[in-house]
């Protein structure tokens, strides 16, 4: 994935604040449970993840206000902006690898990677 490591180092993230940031636009605000979760992430590295996310004004963490304990982190305008304009050079960044492999080892790839996330391990 060289050609999206480049993409993401142009603008100044890494492949996985590019994941965190995209599970923001996508799901909207989230506890940072869900979003490692939903990014693939372990938690500990997720909270160094979200610092370096807030350090540059692509997100905020705030309180939630039902349980104080948690903090919900959310896009800022920056960050909806960073996903904007760089989203149509992933996508299609995405769609040359689709078309590198063909349409039918790409889906298998992804069905075997989702299976892979979905199946606990032994």
């Amino acid at each position: 994935m060289g050609p999206v490591r480049k993409m993401l180092a142009d603008v100044g993230v890494t492949e996985q604040q590019w994941r965190v940031l995209r599970v923001l636009v996508e799901d909207g605000p989230q506890d940072p449970t869900t979003i490692a979760e939903s990014a693939v992430l372990l938690l500990p590295s997720l909270t160094r993840i979200l610092q370096k996310l807030e350090e540059k004004g692509l997100v905020t963490r705030v309180r939630d206000r039902f349980d104080r304990r948690r903090h919900v982190i959310t896009l800022t305008e920056a960050g909806e902006a960073l996903i904007a304009e760089n989203m149509p050079e992933a996508l299609a960044l995405a769609n040359a690898q689709r078309e590198r492999l063909g349409p039918e080892k790409f889906d298998q790839l992804l069905a075997l990677l989702g299976e892979l996330y979905e199946r606990p391990e032994d």
